[in-house]
């Protein structure tokens, strides 16, 4: 398990994809045991079942791609670590058995070219790298405005490849099934390059982006593992652990969970202010009828806006958008302190000049920490639990909290521990045509950064409606 980082890094190195269907054979045949069980310490896995609704879309639309139909990209959510593994369940099993049931014919092998973070290498290790190249991985920086290279990397696949690609909008992972982050809008402006592209070359294929949703669920209301977990929580935290015998036990957690996000915030925002001097109000302003959690959340959301203030101040990075595009460009803004590109050769160096990019990458690392506690709450509402007060639900915000006091505990890479056995529901949506909306904005700048934005939202409606 990665620490924190003590000297400076060589460049981080494009990863070519280099598809290779031995390996894919192998990786799909170890793949039941890799849901199963827990292979690393950042996957908690524990998966004993997937299940998908609507296939049948999905094995038609593979029967129009191997027939010179249609290109396509599949855009699924991301809440957890474990979605690719899922992903693959889906192409590698269920699509080719119900395309069996169904009558489908497929010819060829039913996989997909996939987009993934670089920074997956970085904290889970080199192997990673090797093993997603080789099963047909593209890797993207995500905090670059464009990175160049994987983008046409995955733009000549999408257009010409043998295979769909897949990509995760959201980008990274929020830990709530039940809530999907902002969309980026590289999937629908890859989906309009692809478009022209084949308009360029005279093809006639149709442009589909295809929304998968995934969300899980525990076999068992895991609520003994719960309550573990929340009394560890709280005495990593330094309080007292409650202990309760009686009463409604939804509301019981509620009330401990909220007692520990109230102390941990106070103790943070005090941090900042102590250390930092950050600007935090002792008291938010609200609106009078806000309820006690929404007065919270408000809180959260200043602290975690401090929190990117001390990197961006740092960095020199200006603080625009929300907090996942603040989280993303203070990502490439660390790795340019630490992975130097200026610098191919770190060991020619004097070691006066090592020590100063030693000292450099150290500080840029403690510095990507305030960003990369904010990362794991950006999804945090006042009334998640509330509307729906399950194990799930309560499970996913405990989690959360165990990820920060791990990553302030010097654990970068925190193993989360798996509360209990799951299992995964994946629905196939409509197919979103978008040879029709290019051709409707064709030659006209701003109409067509309007169709990028629209088809953004429509996705993002559509990944909204299949997890409710």
């Amino acid at each position: 398990m990665p620490r924190s980082i003590q000297s400076t890094q060589p460049p981080l190195k494009f990863i070519p994809q280099r598809l290779n269907p031995l390996v894919l054979q192998i990786f799909r045949w170890l793949l039941p045991i890799a849901l199963r069980f827990r292979t690393r310490p950042w996957l908690p896995a524990g998966i004993v079942k997937v299940e998908a609704k609507n296939v049948e879309v999905l094995a038609e639309l593979y029967q129009q791609f191997q027939a010179g139909k249609i290109r396509f990209l599949l855009a699924f959510r991301h809440p957890e670590v474990e979605d690719p593994l899922c992903m693959q369940y889906l192409l590698s099993r269920i699509v080719p058995q119900v395309a069996r049931q169904k009558g489908i014919t497929l010819k060829s092998l039913v996989h997909s070219y996939f987009l993934y973070d670089r920074g997956m290498t970085v904290w889970a290790g080199k192997w990673l790298g090797w093993l997603f190249s080789l099963l047909g991985g593209v890797p993207v920086r995500r905090g670059r405005r464009l990175d160049r290279q994987a983008i046409q990397n995955a733009r000549e696949l999408f257009a010409n490849g043998a295979l769909p690609i897949a990509v995760a909008p959201e980008g990274g992972t929020n830990g709530h099934s039940g809530i999907v982050s902002p969309l980026e809008p590289g999937v629908a402006q890859m989906a309009f390059w692809c478009v022209e592209d084949l308009e360029k070359a005279n093809r006639s294929e149709i442009v589909i982006v295809v929304p998968i949703a995934i969300q899980y669920r525990y076999v068992e209301p895991p609520w003994s593992k719960i309550d573990w977990l929340l009394s560890k929580l709280e005495a990593d935290s330094g309080l007292k652990v409650l202990e309760i015998d009686s009463g409604d036990r939804e509301e019981i957690y509620y009330q401990r969970l909220f007692r520990l996000a109230e102390y941990l915030i106070t103790e943070m925002e005090e941090f900042y202010r102590r250390f930092y001097h950050q600007d935090i109000p002792k008291t938010i302003s609200t609106d009078e009828s806000a309820s006690a959690n929404q007065v919270l959340i408000a809180r959260l959301h200043c602290l975690l806006d401090k929190a990117l203030q001390v990197s961006e101040q740092y960095f020199g990075v200006q603080a625009q958008g929300n907090f996942i595009d603040r989280c993303r460009r203070l990502e490439e803004a660390g790795w340019s302190y630490i992975y130097r590109d200026d610098l191919p050769d770190i060991n020619a160096l004097a070691p006066f000049k090592r020590g100063l990019a030693d000292w450099i990458a150290e500080e840029a690392d403690l510095r990507m920490r305030h960003m990369r506690i904010v990362e794991s709450f950006v999804a945090v509402t006042a009334t998640y639990i509330q509307e729906q007060p399950t194990a799930e639900r309560f499970a996913e915000t405990a989690l959360l909290v165990f990820d920060m006091l791990s990553r302030i505990q010097d654990t970068t890479l925190p193993g989360r521990p798996r509360l209990g056995l799951r299992q995964a529901q994946i629905t196939v949506g409509e197919p979103i045509s978008v040879t029709e909306r290019f051709r409707n904005c064709q030659g006209d700048r701003q109409a067509s950064k309007q169709a990028v934005s629209d088809l953004t939202q429509d996705l993002q409606i559509a990944l909204e409606k299949m997890i409710r």
